[in-house]
């Protein structure tokens, strides 16, 4: 590759991480509260009948601010850190993807070939997610975590992000910020694969003979986020339930093994607690974030051109 190949891999990495990064704000803002009633209903089921009942209960007792959008910062650090990497991870693997498969451009290639690149670009975003996520998990289902301890004859104290993150740092180390790792990568990478799978399977499907996916316009975008995010969920929500009790309620062991230790302790519908309203949440959520990649990677192409 010559120099000018080099600096254009390098300009479209940026524009790639640019696009992931405004993206991630926006899928934050439209679906933390329904986010906040999935990590609730993941780590606590017994604690609410229903998705309704875990909303209205949150927004009664902690309101908007500290309740349905608790964790919020956190989230938007997690979102940008992991979007921006994901998205700009996801267009250097398409690249690998088309040496490999001989193509000439990204849009020549397979829905298999760009889900196996959403595949290997998850695992490079899971070391930025992880993190971020664990403080965003324990916001989240903090007030429930204090029952728990007032209960068993401790103290309520709600703290912030960055106290919980000092918290966390000075009991257990650095290392303490990324518990639960390996379970976000085994949820990451075969999530990713279908997520982009999915969403460049219905872009091609949307596509009208004779022009391109990147003409479909914004409502066709929007669908096909929406899509790539609902086979997501559906695909590794268990594994995001094992996930989140790892970094809520300090579980230790592999996924597999908590995973069946959950089966057998609470019934299979505990694996699959706070879906409802993570596939509600994630229809406008993943519409806005691919409609803002998309949308801010053809703005910042022709201001670079």
């Amino acid at each position: 590759m010559g120099p000018e190949g080099s600096s254009g891999s390098i300009k479209d990495a940026a524009i790639d991480f640019s696009a992931g990064s405004l993206g991630g704000v926006g899928l934050v803002y439209v679906g933390q509260p329904l986010d906040t009633i999935k990590v609730k209903m993941q780590t606590f089921p017994n604690l609410y009948r229903g998705m309704v009942d875990c909303f209205r209960q949150t927004l009664m007792k902690e309101g908007i601010t500290k309740g349905l959008y608790a964790g919020t910062l956190p989230a938007v650090v997690a979102n940008v850190a992991e979007n921006s990497v994901l998205f700009a991870a996801y267009g250097t693997c398409q690249k690998a993807m088309m040496m490999m498969t001989r193509k000439e451009k990204v849009e020549d290639l397979s829905t298999l070939a760009n889900a196996s690149a959403g595949f290997f670009a998850a695992f490079f975003s899971s070391f930025t997610l992880c993190p971020t996520e664990l403080i965003k998990c324990q916001l989240q289902a903090m007030r429930e975590v204090q029952m728990q301890s007032i209960t068993n004859g401790g103290h309520h104290q709600l703290i912030g992000p960055w106290k919980l993150t000092q918290k966390i740092i000075q009991q257990e180390g650095v290392q303490g910020l990324f518990r639960g790792l390996g379970t976000t990568i085994a949820r990451e990478m075969p999530g990713y694969f279908f997520f982009f799978g999915g969403y460049e399977a219905t872009r091609g499907l949307l596509t009208p003979v004779g022009k391109t996916k990147d003409e479909i316009g914004p409502l066709c975008t929007m669908i096909s986020g929406a899509v790539g995010g609902i086979v997501f969920w559906i695909v590794i929500f268990p594994a995001d339930v094992v996930k989140s009790r790892i970094q809520v309620s300090r579980l230790s062991g592999s996924l597999l093994s908590i995973m069946l230790q959950i089966f057998r302790q609470e019934g299979y519908q505990a694996l699959y607690s706070g879906l409802q309203p993570t596939l509600v949440r994630t229809i406008p959520a993943t519409a806005t974030l691919f409609l803002l990649y998309e949308t801010t990677k053809k703005v910042l192409h022709k201001l670079c051109d």
